[in-house]
């Protein structure tokens, strides 16, 4: 991450205690077959409830998305992710209070909801997709997540295959992220993520992944963790569905945030915000914190009560 980024720049990681607390990303699907809650949201109406729900939960950025990217998911037209997403981003941009960030492949579908009010490209492709993105990036301006996927979505699950998975995703990422300033994109601007459960195998690449976020904080770029309700969860617990991964949810981004993230991306924004908090107010009662619990850092977390039955 940038040693010391302006007052001006978004999503600086807070520095609070021994450990900067991640933000919170809240995941809006705009689609009829995203692997935890397609269809839900994909009306207009639908989409901006839930995503107000969201940032009132205490999500700091919201993550819009209009195409599937779970395994062996169809593409989406252009013109259908804009036509799902612009309306959304317009009336989010003008309620304020949150970060907007799209979540796209497509060069075309990231001008149009930058200059819709989005801040954010969400890259799953880390700018690979088409030869135009790279330059798309760096003329929009806005801050870029590049994501680290083995394959495509549609085939990504089939046999994937690491010598040594920390190394080659750090390798790939680092390799991104030069091509990224190459083009022009400003460091600052660049975001990484490891992509958990694209093109890994559930247990045998997820885990070591996971366990090995330092390196890939290691690189000097903000991380961005979604490991939300994803397979590795249910492999780990006799195949719980996916509205049954919660506990496993706040794991993975309890151990994102001690590994130094600089947000993760959750569907359970509400849950989330509280573990980060308590997590974050354990860490400065104990030595080299700050002895004192930050109270109103995020408006979803009301400050402690007085004593009661409950302590």
């Amino acid at each position: 991450m940038p040693a010391s980024p302006s007052a001006s720049e978004p999503l600086p990681m807070r520095a609070v205690g021994p450990r900067p607390r991640p933000k919170v990303m809240g995941i809006v699907n705009l689609t009829p077959d995203s692997f935890s809650d397609g269809g839900r949201h994909l009306a207009p109406d639908a989409a901006l409830a839930q995503a107000r729900r969201l940032a009132a939960e205490g999500a700091e950025i919201l993550d819009l998305g209009a195409e599937s990217t779970r395994p062996g998911a169809a593409p989406v037209a252009a013109e259908t992710e804009i036509e799902r997403l612009v309306p959304l981003v317009r009336a989010l941009a003008a309620d304020g209070g949150v970060q907007v960030s799209v979540d796209t492949m497509k060069p075309q579908v990231a001008r149009a909801a930058v200059a819709a009010g989005a801040t954010i490209w969400n890259d799953v492709t880390a700018l690979r997709l088409a030869p135009e993105s790279l330059d798309t990036a760096a003329e929009l301006g806005c801050e870029v997540v590049l994501m680290h996927m083995q394959g495509q979505p549609a085939t990504m699950q089939a046999e994937p295959h690491y010598d040594d998975v920390v190394a080659e995703v750090a390798e790939f990422l680092a390799a991104r992220a030069e091509a990224a300033m190459a083009a022009g994109v400003a460091r600052e601007k660049i975001w990484l993520d490891p992509g958990i459960g694209f093109g890994k195998h559930s247990l045998r690449h997820n885990l070591p992944l996971l366990a090995g976020l330092d390196r890939i904080v290691a690189l000097g770029f903000p991380v961005l963790l979604g490991a939300s309700r994803k397979r590795f969860i249910g492999a780990l617990d006799h195949n719980a569905p996916v509205d049954q991964r919660l506990g496993g949810s706040i794991a993975a981004a309890l151990a994102g945030a001690a590994a130094g993230m600089a947000a993760v991306r959750v569907h359970d924004v509400r849950e989330t915000v509280q573990a980060l908090a308590v997590w974050d107010a354990i860490a400065n009662a104990g030595p080299g914190g700050t002895s004192q619990v930050r109270r109103g850092a995020n408006p979803a977390i009301a400050s402690p009560c007085p004593p009661s039955a409950e302590s």
